[in-house]
């Protein structure tokens, strides 16, 4: 009995084991009759296998509906994450929608501009103020039969440079919008970037061209309209130009960062979904400038 108590003090013995009939210790001392070794047993902890097997029951119970809970936890998640990428891709296709149809809207509205400029532009040139030269028997030392009468003066030079370029960018921008059919949303964002600039740059040249030949109209008198007018639509312009500038730049380093954090990420599923939830955010704009 004492060689029994030192076992059963040693650290790290195992109270539970069974032989290969699925009797304990405390079985076995019941069954050989040894009474003192199986109150010994009993004291510490040493049970038999029938006392033994509710516990590994209860065990082995819970240990089937916590793997249970997890199962049925794992798959509502990937449920949950199945919908959720279902309504993003249905958020996504109704924006790429409403994209198309903004992209389709500017290019029609600056086919139209295109189209209104060159006829103002050319309109422009042949109805100058003072008209022109008609009369052979009256013409004055170095003119000639059919030019306009304010072609000397620097400001008509200025007008028909800058009224001319805005002619023919509008006139190329005609051609561009109606000789060329793009279908890939990417690629329509990048001609209407560059269709918009040029449309920018011969709004600019037109108003140039205006405020030239404000200063003949005026006369040498009056030259403070034509001053005042030039102070006021370059306030106007300035301000215009610049203010859709800072958006197209806004929106460069907006895009720049977001696809760098992108790439830098990872593959897994997860951050797949963060990525379209990302995008959807980025895109999902009431205001941007091509």
């Amino acid at each position: 009995m004492q060689i029994v108590r030192k076992l059963l003090d040693q650290q790290g013995i195992d109270k539970t084991i069974v032989n290969r009939s699925r009797e304990t210790p405390f079985d076995i001392a019941e069954k050989n009759g040894h009474r003192g070794i199986a109150s010994i047993l009993e004291e510490h902890g040493v049970l038999s296998a029938k006392s033994m097997k509710p516990t590994t029951k209860t065990a082995n119970r819970e240990l089937k509906q916590t793997v249970s809970d997890i199962k049925h936890g794992v798959h509502n998640q990937l449920e949950t994450t199945r919908l959720t990428r279902k309504r993003v891709q249905g958020i996504a296709k109704r924006l790429n929608k409403m994209h198309t149809e903004g992209l389709n809207n500017a290019i029609n509205s600056t086919t139209v501009v295109a189209v209104l400029i060159a006829t103002v532009a050319f309109a422009a040139i042949f109805q100058l103020p003072g008209q022109f030269v008609d009369n052979p028997d009256n013409l004055a030392p170095g003119q000639s039969a059919g030019e306009a009468k304010i072609a000397p003066k620097p400001e008509f030079m200025i007008f028909i440079i800058f009224d001319s370029i805005a002619l023919f960018i509008s006139l190329a921008v005609v051609v561009v919008q109606t000789s060329i059919v793009v279908i890939e949303r990417k690629a329509k964002k990048q001609l209407m970037s560059v269709i918009n600039k040029l449309m920018w740059l011969a709004c600019v040249l037109i108003s140039v061209a205006f405020l030239a030949l404000s200063y003949v109209v005026v006369g040498d008198d009056e030259k403070w309209l034509a001053l005042s007018v030039t102070v006021i639509g370059t306030i106007i312009m300035v301000t215009t130009i610049g203010t859709m500038g800072y958006w197209v730049i806004v929106q460069r380093i907006e895009t720049s960062k977001l696809r760098r954090s992108l790439t830098s990420r990872s593959r897994s599923e997860s951050m797949s979904f963060m990525e379209e939830s990302e995008i959807l955010e980025n895109d999902f704009k009431k205001l941007y400038a091509i």
